[in-house]
């Protein structure tokens, strides 16, 4: 049961007690991977096999949680498109040339996961040599979000690139859509084909868009990576972030769960999307600064926003934010689990 509790929680069955998992469960809070960092480049942590494998591993040791998620960056599979970019320490990913016009899209090279980031589907085939009582997750960035990292150049508030791409070229964006989307097909059937239980796609900043741009640009490919996903048998998981206005049009995406940030309580989402999807998430991360007692307090609102148990997957509303005290993350893991077992028996 241990094995399969997530996987059974995001297909909607019943499960021993809720699953939790955080996004950047793997990450700075944690003194391991900072140590990890003061020598390896995390470009270099996520291309070596064996290091991605055990920061990987790291809060599953550590905290019981019942999956891990890969080591990598959304911004990975640009090596397969021949595009040059730095992660930058506290910024994210930067692009040396954007990519804003027909002629840079046509460049972009054609992309091949086994060929260009085989390290990912190593650090998935380590990781389950070394770990058997819990699955792993891979997950890919989601079409607008890597569009908009190309476009604007690296991590912004405004988008005024992409949206100039948009509105004044909408034919451009949407081959770089094409391309992007065929894209994060191949990658992630990569990383199920090594090892991973379940899919998650990122498209952490589509709430940038309106409902409008949404449906006429966005809402096929993301359908198209999904439908073409289903034949693996793997469970899948849409997340955005500042999305609430989408949340309709989110109930078709086609994925098997809804990843929720923490702007919206579950039991909203869930009356504006029916009973079709799986939720996860969607505690404030600000809540693990908090003591012990508000801490549960805050993790006891998100569970009870849930009533039908079986279709939860605990979660953050976004990343363990860096100050975490890891101590704080332990406690929520053995609170959820403890409460979710509480929830079966009443």
């Amino acid at each position: 049961m241990r094995r399969d509790r997530l996987i059974r929680a995001l297909r909607g069955e019943e499960t021993d007690t809720t699953p939790i998992w955080l996004m950047r469960q793997a990450g700075r809070h944690l003194p391991g991977y900072r140590k990890l960092r003061e020598t390896h480049p995390i470009l270099e942590v996520a291309r070596t096999p064996e290091l991605a494998a055990e920061v990987t591993l790291e809060p599953v040791r550590r905290y019981d949680v019942d999956a891990g998620v890969v080591f990598a960056d959304i911004s990975l599979p640009f090596l397969g498109l021949g595009v040059d970019f730095s992660i930058d320490p506290g910024l994210g990913p930067v692009v040396a040339r954007p990519v804003r016009t027909r002629s840079d899209v046509e460049a972009l090279a054609k992309f091949d996961a086994r060929a260009s980031v085989p390290f990912v589907g190593q650090a998935i085939e380590r990781f389950l040599e070394l770990e058997s009582e819990r699955p792993i997750l891979g997950f890919a960035g989601g079409p607008f979000t890597l569009a908009a990292y190309l476009v604007d150049g690296g991590p912004t508030r405004e988008y005024a690139e992409t949206k100039r791409l948009i509105f004044g070229d909408p034919g451009t964006f949407d081959r770089l859509i094409a391309r992007l989307t065929d894209m994060t097909i191949d990658y992630l059937r990569f990383q199920a084909e090594s090892g991973a239980a379940a899919l998650q796609l990122f498209d952490t900043w589509v709430g940038a868009v309106t409902p409008t741009v949404f449906e006429r640009h966005l809402l096929a490919p993301v359908q198209q990576i999904f439908e073409e996903l289903r034949a693996l048998g793997r469970p899948t998981i849409y997340f955005s972030t500042g999305s609430a206005h989408l949340t309709e049009l989110l109930a078709h995406v086609g994925s098997d769960a809804l990843g929720v940030d923490w702007r919206e309580p579950l039991g909203r989402v869930r009356r504006r999307i029916g009973p079709g999807m799986a939720l996860q998430g969607n505690l404030d991360p600000g809540a693990l600064l908090a003591p012990a007692e508000v801490l549960r307090r805050e993790a006891r609102r998100v569970l009870d926003e849930v009533p039908e148990r079986r279709s939860h997957v605990f979660n953050l509303g976004h990343g363990v934010l860096p100050a975490t005290d890891p101590e704080r993350v332990h406690e929520l893991v053995e609170y959820v689990h403890s409460a979710g077992r509480e929830g079966k028996r009443r």
